[in-house]
């Protein structure tokens, strides 16, 4: 039984480039961090990820793409990032993907939430497997 009627299974859209390119939750939320932050630094910090990460990936955004994701602007403290309008436009056909993507399976994934078995604790070792003497 579930533990509130709140308990719904849920998609998480990683989308896959035909150029190698990749976006998916982390490249989403370190776009939101560093519109809130105005810094690739400030998103580093406030994700708990390194600069080197959140940098390589702003560069891998920016390339991957014909329009740059995100602007920097060297040298301004604490306004050294902006999210480009092609930028926002990404993350708001990202977000409608999800969306869209949650809205048609949802019959499926209701119907495969009714059968899970609520006893089940992920961070459980697998059991040892008894073998059959014969």
């Amino acid at each position: 039984m579930p533990n509130s009627s709140r308990e719904t299974a849920v998609i998480s859209i990683e989308v896959h480039w035909p150029n190698g390119a990749s976006f998916g939750p982390e490249e989403l939320a370190l776009i939101d961090m560093i519109r809130k932050e105005r810094s690739i630094i400030g998103a580093s910090r406030a994700l708990g990820l390194s600069y080197r990460k959140c940098w390589l990936t702003v560069d891998m955004l920016n390339r991957c793409f014909e329009s740059p994701v995100v602007v920097t602007f060297p040298g301004r403290r604490n306004a050294g990032a902006e999210i480009t309008q092609f930028g926002e436009r990404l993350v708001a056909l990202y977000r409608s993907i999800g969306r869209q993507a949650s809205a048609s399976s949802k019959k499926s994934l209701d119907e495969l939430t009714a059968s899970l078995d609520w006893n089940f604790d992920p961070k459980a070792r697998v059991a040892a497997v008894e073998r059959d003497p014969a």
